[in-house]
């Protein structure tokens, strides 16, 4: 979806220190987002108060962004995992007129900094070559909340067909980039049933793809929202469900979503669940074990084009 309005503002700070334990920076040459998920909680971090208010409406885009990250990081910004992006899609329909995401990711990629991709786009395949080639220190997520294009297009009614989404997963894995779907946030009384779940699961095997599953939390300003856009009995359904009752609730989802992958010998993981004892339980000693294995895969991801391409 096309915003209805474009703001074009500078600034003064592209690269900023993730709060997210599985990253290290962000970057967000956007803010707002043209896709409108009524639960995006990304809302109450954005700083455009007109493009928080009217979210899926208005966007800013930040015109010298690129200009500042390559400032930032020949000023000696110490290497690390870049999420891209945190609080906005950074493949909304604008980025194929204004690119930041593109160049942004052709100087972090230059400079030696491992990308994190989280996007709803398929737009993503423009950089297809470009990711290839770095695809030591690249991983890219798509989130998928539902396969199921009716449901997505009440909560997420700007974001492209989800089966999009699946397939151009699917390319990426088969170009042997790591990839992975976020499954989230599960919301109570929406996607949290089996015949939500399961598609999204079956998706990740067909792509070949790890699991990450969130919880839904409560944002004043998002909560505003989605009482907008839902029936009032779901609203109370979900406020209580994860007002009162989320320790119980998400238990039996964990069970349930674990089920299903164990089914489909899918890997998933809780993306808010730290077990000190079992490094393979958490998202962030994922992320760890990936790029501590890159280096070697990659060599044997280099023969293997070579050697399917004669």
């Amino acid at each position: 979806m096309i915003p209805k309005k474009v703001i074009e503002i500078r600034v003064s700070k592209a690269l900023y220190r993730s709060k997210l334990p599985d990253l290290d920076y962000s970057i967000n040459p956007y803010q707002g987002c043209a896709f409108g998920c009524i639960y995006c909680y990304a809302r109450h971090f954005t700083g455009i108060k007109e493009a928080a208010e009217r979210w899926g409406e208005v966007v800013a885009v930040k015109i010298n962004f690129v200009e500042v990250l390559k400032r930032e990081i020949l000023r000696g910004a110490r290497k690390g995992v870049v999420g891209v992006s945190t609080i906005t899609d950074p493949y909304m329909p604008i980025e194929a007129k204004y690119q930041l995401t593109r160049n942004s990711l052709e100087l972090l990629l230059k400079y030696g900094f491992r990308v994190s991709i989280q996007t709803k786009s398929p737009l993503v395949l423009r950089d297809y070559y470009l990711l290839k080639a770095f695809r030591e220190i690249v991983d890219i997520g798509m989130t998928i909340t539902t396969m199921d294009p009716s449901l997505a297009k009440v909560i997420e009614p700007g974001a492209p067909h989800p089966l999009a989404r699946a397939r151009t997963l699917k390319k990426f894995s088969k170009a042997w980039i790591y990839t992975w779907i976020f499954l989230g946030p599960i919301i109570p009384g929406l996607n949290d049933k089996e015949e939500h779940i399961e598609p999204v699961i079956e998706a990740a095997k067909d792509s070949d793809s790890l699991v990450v599953f969130d919880m839904f939390n409560i944002y004043d300003i998002t909560w505003n929202y989605m009482k907008e856009k839902l029936d009032k009995s779901e609203v109370m359904k979900i406020y209580k469900t994860v007002k009162y009752g989320s320790e119980g609730y998400w238990s039996r989802i964990r069970r349930k979503v674990f089920k299903i992958c164990s089914k489909h010998g899918v890997t998933c993981i809780d993306f808010q669940w730290y077990d000190p004892f079992n490094k393979w339980s958490n998202w962030i000693n994922w992320r760890k074990a990936w790029y501590k294995d890159k280096k070697r895969r990659s060599i044997e991801f280099n023969f293997l084009d070579n050697w399917t391409t004669g």
